[in-house]
């Protein structure tokens, strides 16, 4: 071989690329691999979790969509271009919102991948044996050592028998090099308790996880629907969206399979503080199950705040409450028109409320429909419970009904009930007002049982008024699972925090015949026992010498109760 030779033969190989795989594998597979590690990780899972509780705040704090639409438009009208960018970001519709969507799968998410391999290591745990002994038993941080007569089978049956409701293993294994000069072989007993601590804590954490599950499924199959009712007998049936004011269905439900039942709000009554603030809504109630000829007897039943009405698998709540005034407009031929109509509290401290009411003519009174359409009524004004007047301006002074009156006006022309377009139930449409389509005729102030004439002879009289209640009807098919996940987890809550972990480690070394004491002709073994809390950052706690000394003990039931708490 050449000189030349020799050089090409020493001279390192040129590096290869890499594989296609491998580089797949290096650029693809590993950041999805680290990002799903952190993902499942029980750090992320908190975090998600603290996040969830953090993002439930707004729909705590702030008005939302689904349950008060009205309030919730009045907050975005009040707040101008501040209230139009929380609505952009979905501040008023959270718990449907894209941003707690997306926490809520991440939780779910992470705890699947967390808590799965736990499950798995924990159920491989359960079917392996104690750790053995550890080599030098004097680093533990509970340790004693000491000589008892016998030999070390029989202590190691002693101390077993002592160790009772503990997972136990007795090893016999010769000396080593390491182990000091002894007259026969090392026995050595392990044992280990408190596996329900970590037991516990997965049941906490799949009941979190149940419960979380449980919530997806009874939004998606749930529904809830609002409805106002006047209490003087004036009630629903639940037999499709449309007897709804506002209805919210799960993705799974189309409203055509509601559970069928009526109800009826017979009467309503509210109780004040002295400042004024509301002490306890009653509404008295009827309600049977089925509808038509299915229908049963009705039962009565007093609903209220926090305690609804179970009826064939639904709830029905009491939401909020007020005032309806009832007004009669006697036409010029003398027919009369009554109304009974629900006023919005502005003020829930005085429930001073505002609304409207619009009233057709009679048949046959103007013939010429475009006549008919302007000599329609409309009234739109205050009520207030407990008359208080600044000058000639009406208030109230108490949500209390103890003076009535309204302050309204009266206007006279088309109300728009013929267009077909749906209106403010609580406000006249402004526009019309604008157009000079709806002209002003009267403004006054009225007490229960008065009334004003207009010029051509029509009056308008308040004749009193009735309670209205809100009422919501609430369907979950997984309110039952949401109870139970949340009991278990209660339950594996107290179990992890309660059971502690306990190992203990006894050696058993026969003593050796030539050391001193020992020739008394009877047989001593050296005791080792070592012990290791392996969660209590406190350690294993006071008198583990005593406790330890009982595993000794020929009669291990007189010191069963005081190993039990090691």
């Amino acid at each position: 071989m050449t000189r030349a030779d020799t050089a090409v033969a020493d001279r390192p190989a040129a590096p290869q690329p890499p594989s296609r795989p491998h580089w797949v594998f290096r650029r693809v597979l590993w950041p999805l691999r680290n990002l799903w590690r952190s993902l499942t990780s029980m750090r992320t899972a908190l975090v998600l979790l603290f996040l969830l509780a953090l993002a439930a705040i707004p729909g705590a704090l702030l008005p939302q969509r689904k349950l008060n639409e009205q309030k919730t438009l009045r907050y975005i009208a009040d707040h101008g271009t501040f209230g139009t960018w929380m609505d952009k970001l979905q501040l008023f519709d959270v718990f449907s919102s894209a941003w707690f969507t997306a926490i809520y799968v991440l939780l779910f998410v992470s705890l699947v991948g967390c808590l799965t391999p736990r499950l798995i290591e924990h159920a491989k745990s359960l079917r392996a044996k104690p750790v053995a002994a550890p080599r030098n038993l004097g680093r533990l941080p509970r340790h004693i050592s000491t000589t008892v007569d016998g030999d070390p089978e029989d202590i190691a049956d002693r101390v077993s028998a002592n160790l009772r409701g503990w997972r136990r293993n007795t090893v016999v294994r010769e000396p080593t090099d390491r182990d000091a000069s002894t007259a026969g072989p090392i026995v050595e007993v392990s044992a280990e308790k408190g596996y329900l601590r970590e037991f516990g804590n997965l049941v906490f954490h799949f009941a979190l996880l149940a419960l979380l599950v449980s919530l997806a499924v009874g939004k998606l199959y749930g529904y809830e629907g609002t409805r106002s009712l006047v209490a003087d007998g004036e009630g629903l049936c639940n037999t499709s969206t449309a007897v709804y004011d506002s209805f919210r269905a799960g993705a799974m439900v189309d409203g055509t399979d509601l559970n069928p039942f009526c109800i009826k709000v017979n009467s309503f009554s509210a109780t004040f503080l002295p400042n004024g603030q509301p002490d306890m809504y009653n509404a008295q109630m009827s309600y049977t199950k089925g509808i038509g000829t299915a229908a049963g007897d009705w039962h009565n039943r007093s609903v209220k705040v926090n305690d609804p009405l179970r009826v064939a698998g639904d709830r029905v709540y009491v939401l909020g409450n007020g005032f309806a005034p009832t007004f009669t407009v006697t036409f010029p031929n003398g027919e009369k028109r009554t109304q009974t109509a629900l006023f919005a509290p502005n003020d829930m401290q005085t429930m001073l409320s505002t609304g409207a009411v619009r009233f057709d003519t009679p048949a046959g009174l103007y013939p010429d429909e475009d006549v008919r359409r302007k000599n329609q009524i409309a009234i739109e004004g205050l009520f207030a419970p407990t008359a208080d007047y600044q000058g000639t301006l009406l208030s109230s002074s108490s949500p209390a009904p103890k003076d009535p009156q309204v302050a309204i006006r009266i206007y006279k022309g088309d109300t728009g009930l013929d267009t077909g377009m749906p209106q403010n139930a609580y406000s006249l449409d402004q526009s019309l007002v604008d157009q000079g389509r709806l002209q002003r005729q009267a403004q006054v102030n009225l007490a229960k049982g008065q009334s004003t004439r207009l010029a051509d002879g029509t009056v308008v009289s308040f004749d009193g008024y009735q309670r209205w209640v809100s009422v919501q009807i609430s369907h979950d098919p997984t309110q039952g699972w949401v109870l139970a996940s949340a009991v278990v987890m209660l339950i594996g809550l107290l179990v992890s925090l309660l059971v502690r972990r306990r190992r203990i480690w006894v050696r058993l070394i026969p003593a050796d015949p030539g050391q001193p004491g020992t020739d008394d002709g009877k047989r001593r073994t050296v005791v080792e026992i070592g012990g290791l809390a392996r969660t209590d950052q406190a350690g294993w706690g006071e008198g583990f010498e005593e406790q330890a000394a009982g595993l000794l003990e020929p009669d291990g039931a007189k010191r069963k109760s005081r190993l039990r708490r090691l």
